[in-house]
């Protein structure tokens, strides 16, 4: 039954809308979606508002579940062009070491907004470098993220195992295992909300197997079972890190991850690129999620993900737009496209249609976060929405609205939705000086850049 406080919102005839039973559109009170509207009816709901999206694709909120948001202040950083995965990370490590407060509050607000007018209404950040002055990187995440009003699930990442213990990253940027379960402990105290309509969610993401110690994963796993918790890691995106695993575990990346517990459906990897068929199986059975980073993966040259081998074994297929240092950008409805033309050459075009990449970057996201509240236009679900206009000149004469989305590039909403609130009007952020935002974040990339050549 509707609130009488609350008042009914109608999105009228959308020129397309991917969702069932609703050509007519939906309707909208509080935070909720309260009713479908078939093709030729009329609301049942009394109507205080309507909103004629009739030049506009109805899409659910796209869900983004991996992106590194301090990463835009180093894009196309000179020092990394044109590397590997491990010598790119290298470059780019003694740089990110000098990242301060104030340029993470700025990168995370420029990423969740690019995020957001791209159609994306819910983000996972994966941060995991916590140098002396930014121990309190988590919070100033949370704080940018409420004063957007983004859902996210900020995923209180961690680095032990440095340089003079075999790992990758300086010493700098490595914290002690007590220190990371601590914070991980008070973080998930402080802010996870695990009810349903949650705005922020805590999880806990050791970075990967060549930056922690394998007691850090097994007491990181243990702290998530304790406080329920999903946990979040990167694996098997490149061969180095396969070799990393058998020179000092002895062990492949899936044998290692069963070896430090877990093999578990709360779980949900970054790339999963290099696995056999076994693993594969191995991970379905588990219910392990994978994240499909493709724009990342082609710029880092890592290879593609077995999306469709690792469905079909069980697991549940996410996107991910990366860090944008490896992106380099923050656009979900653009990596829809690039998983869907990077997924054809492995499947074919007739196996990965467009429907499968809004598939994966709606349900599938939402699942990797363990959320059945978001990822769907249906009754119930949390009024998290995306309308796109085809009124640029890349969308003249194109016939199917939906294909039409992702096979013409579309790059910006021009309106959504989050809880039932407007969050972009006419493909601007209520109440943001786009140029102010720009000009600081510009201004904090120049300054970590001269920071770093100190």
């Amino acid at each position: 039954m509707l609130d009488t406080d609350q008042s009914a919102v109608w999105i009228k005839n959308p020129l397309a809308v991917y969702a069932d039973n609703s050509d007519s559109g939906v309707v909208i009170s509080g935070n909720k979606i309260i009713e479908l509207v078939p093709l030729g009816r009329l609301p049942k709901a009394d109507i205080n508002e309507v909103y004629d999206a009739s030049n506009s694709v109805l899409l659910p909120g796209l869900i983004n579940t991996h992106h590194h948001f301090y990463q835009t202040l180093t894009r196309a950083y000179p020092e990394a062009l044109n590397k590997d995965l491990f010598p790119w990370l290298k470059s780019l490590y003694k740089v990110w070491a000098n990242i301060e407060p104030e340029m993470l509050a700025v990168s995370t607000e420029l990423a969740l907004s690019e995020l957001l007018l791209s159609g994306c209404t819910t983000a996972s950040d994966h941060h995991y470098l916590f140098p002396s002055q930014l121990e309190n990187a988590i919070d100033i995440q949370v704080e940018e993220a409420q004063k957007i009003g983004m859902r996210v699930t900020l995923t209180r990442g961690s680095m032990s195992l440095g340089e003079k213990d075999g790992g990758l990253p300086p010493q700098s940027v490595v914290q002690t295992k007590r220190d990371i379960l601590l914070d991980s402990e008070r973080l998930i105290k402080k802010y996870h909300n695990n009810k349903e309509g949650a705005m922020t969610q805590i999880a806990l993401a050791p970075c990967s197997p060549f930056s922690v110690t394998k007691d850090l994963m097994i007491e990181t796993a243990g702290l998530a079972q304790q406080y329920d918790v999903r946990l979040h890691t990167h694996l098997a995106e490149t061969i180095d890190e396969e070799k990393f695993c058998l020179e000092k575990f002895g062990l492949r990346t899936v044998d290692y991850l069963e070896s430090v517990g877990w093999l578990s459906n709360k779980t949900w990897l970054a790339h999963g690129i290099h696995f056999n068929k076994q693993e594969i199986q191995k991970l379905g059975e588990s219910g392990v999620g994978i994240c499909h980073c493709p724009s990342s993966n082609m710029m880092l040259a890592s290879g593609i993900c077995h999306s469709l081998e690792l469905e079909e074994s069980g697991s549940t297929i996410g996107l991910g737009v990366d860090g944008s240092a490896s992106n380099d950008g923050s656009n979900m409805i653009a990596e829809l496209r690039q998983a869907m033309y990077l997924q054809r050459l492995r499947y074919g075009a007739s196996r990965v249609t467009h429907q499968k990449a809004y598939d994966w970057a709606t349900k599938g996201s939402a699942a990797l976060l363990g959320r059945s509240d978001i990822g769907e236009i249906a009754i119930g679900k949390q009024a998290d929405l995306a309308l796109f206009k085809l009124d640029e000149l890349r969308f003249s004469g194109s016939h199917d609205s939906l294909a039409a989305l992702l096979l013409c590039g579309a790059q910006k909403a021009d309106r959504v939705m989050i809880a039932g609130k407007w969050k972009v009007v006419d493909g601007k952020i209520d109440g943001q000086d786009e140029a102010e935002l720009i000009s600081r974040h510009s201004n904090a990339a120049i300054k970590l850049r001269q920071l770093a050549n100190v």
